[in-house]
């Protein structure tokens, strides 16, 4: 799967990168974190389903989510769940230089997700039908979101409740074949940033906006005036197979942190017990995510 950005100017990090499985490109993400201090890739669905619901491996993997994982009955919820979640083990094991199974997931309050211990990285996750999406930043914070460039959501009238009134004007002008497709646009957008934020869907879409497709993404206030600054920058991408693709960072003012190993960031006496523990004794292959079987 290949990428290709929209029409608005291209933001400093990379296009999404396409990761087929275990043994994907992930020595494109770590490039990209090397030079951007922004990864963000994409993957399907059926490359990281599990295919033993309740193997050992999973277990392990999972971590502290193998009970919320237990809980789930839907099938289709429990494997989307399971492949999303080893996913973005596999990829922050890219950032930080361990096994996947070494790392531990937390949720804030609000559902999104952290690295316990590992704060210089941040990470943001999304997913929908086929299309698993993950996020990665040492600038400061990420949000991702994606969805089907031709869901209806303008015929559906959503633009009415998600819309500010200089959104609503900006939509009005375009030809009625195009109002669907920016919607969508300005969705992702909308997501991505409500996710970086930590406030989810409880910050209402119709507080803030964006401006049209062509022009550098700003979060604008709902009359169009400035918002945020520079220190926010947005991409949005087309992904093959029909999706659009959301990205949201902000910059702390430090710089990216270039060196993300777990053994430069942490206690080198926790990382011996915690690979004594797991019975590993050297760090994962450069070309890929770890050396463990995928399940």
């Amino acid at each position: 799967m290949t990428a290709r950005r929209t029409t608005a100017p291209s933001p400093s990090f990379g296009e999404p990168v396409a990761i087929s499985g275990r043994d994907g490109a992930w020595d494109r993400v770590r490039a990209d974190l090397e030079e951007h201090s922004v990864a963000v890739l994409h993957a399907r669905l059926a490359d990281w389903r599990p295919d033993q619901t309740g193997g050992p491996r999973l277990r392990a993997l999972l971590g502290r989510d193998w009970e919320r994982y237990l809980e789930m009955t839907h099938p289709d919820v429990r494997i989307r769940f399971a492949a999303s979640r080893v996913l973005l083990k596999f990829a922050a094991a890219v950032a930080l230089r361990v096994p996947p199974q070494v790392i531990e997931l937390g949720y804030g309050p609000t559902g999104r997700p952290y690295l316990r211990g590992c704060d210089a990285v941040d990470i943001s996750l999304s997913h929908t039908e086929d299309l698993l999406l993950i996020g990665l930043t040492t600038r400061g914070l990420i949000g991702v979101d994606a969805e089907r460039e031709d869901r209806p959501l303008y015929e559906r009238g959503l633009h009415r409740h998600v819309c500010t009134p200089h959104e609503l004007a900006a939509l009005a002008r375009l030809p009625p074949g195009e109002r669907g497709p920016d919607l969508v646009r300005l969705w992702t957008l909308k997501e991505a940033y409500s996710k970086a934020i930590g406030q989810g869907m409880r910050f209402r879409f119709t507080d803030f906006g964006f401006g049209p497709d062509g022009q550098p993404a700003r979060v604008l206030a709902p009359d169009g005036a400035p918002g945020t600054g520079v220190e926010w920058e947005f991409g949005t991408f087309s992904v093959a197979g029909g999706y659009a693709v959301s990205v949201a960072v902000s910059d702390s003012g430090f710089g990216g942190t270039q060196d993300t190993a777990a053994r430069t960031m942490l206690d080198p006496r926790v990382v011996a017990l915690m690979t004594e523990a797991l019975g590993e004794d050297s760090e994962p292959d450069d070309g890929a995510a770890g050396e463990s079987a995928f399940w």
